[in-house]
């Protein structure tokens, strides 16, 4: 008996099944101050849940190619957990909607708010953050 032959997708892929799409732009996350402070001089969009700042990059800051994104939440959000959730919120819905909305060569900070960042529905989450980066890049929002 011979072994089976490995398909171009793989040993453990079905023989019919297509690859997994794969984004073209890449998240990077936030993580120098600097970068949340030069993002809050930016366009600015709120929602129920959260608060979008975005600002376009120049060129020499970073590679354009990238989209990055930070989430803050301050202690009026709650203890540590509910920051953390309400981050855990954020990082999910940013991982979803920026890849598809988000410009490359643009950061975006998500800012949570008190008792409904972690509480509203995911739906209406993915609503909020779809709409909020439309009108940031209609320039529908306040600069």
């Amino acid at each position: 008996m011979t072994p089976p032959q490995a398909t171009q997708a793989g040993p453990s892929a079905p023989a019919g099944d297509p690859l997994p799409a794969v984004s073209l732009c890449v998240l990077k996350t936030l993580q120098n101050r600097s970068d949340f402070l030069k993002a809050n001089h930016g366009r600015r969009q709120s929602t129920a849940a959260f608060t979008l700042q975005a600002r376009q990059r120049d060129a020499a800051e970073c590679d354009p190619a990238l989209i990055r994104v930070g989430f803050t939440c301050s202690r009026k959000v709650g203890n540590a957990v509910a920051r953390n959730r309400a981050k855990r919120r954020l990082r999910e819905i940013a991982r979803l909607v920026l890849p598809g909305l988000g410009c490359a060569g643009w950061d975006y900070v998500l800012i949570g708010r008190p008792q409904s960042t972690a509480t509203r529905p995911f739906d209406a989450l993915l609503n909020d953050l779809t709409t909020a980066v439309q009108r940031i890049h209609t320039a529908k929002a306040r600069p």
